[in-house]
């Protein structure tokens, strides 16, 4: 199994995730991160440290996120790894937990 980043993420892209990840799997798109589920190690380490809680085990991913096991899986072979943690998007508090945000995700 893997982990998924979902929808709460987007533009947000905090990266406190990403330092406690022991294999770098974490993949870094303009306003989005993805988990690269052939590099993902199943530690769980991540979901805790997500401030914007938007990673789940693949099989709790909610019903209505579960595209975005898709949506990680096309995407991380086109962003490049991020393996440090990063400021994150100028206006991430105003994007957290703002619904409906995958029309915002930039490829």
């Amino acid at each position: 199994m893997t982990h998924v980043v979902t929808e709460n993420c987007i533009k947000c892209k905090y990266t406190d995730c990403v330092d406690v990840c022991p294999v770098d799997c974490f993949k870094e798109g303009p306003n989005f991160l993805v988990i690269d589920p052939d590099e993902c190690i199943d530690c769980a380490v991540c979901i805790p440290e997500c401030p914007a809680n938007a990673i789940f085990a693949e099989e709790d991913v909610p019903q209505d996120q579960i595209h975005f096991i898709k949506i990680n899986a096309e995407l991380s072979p086109e962003f490049p790894t991020i393996s440090r943690s990063k400021k994150p998007l100028d206006d991430a508090d105003e994007w957290n937990n703002v619904p409906d945000k995958l029309q915002y995700l930039e490829k």
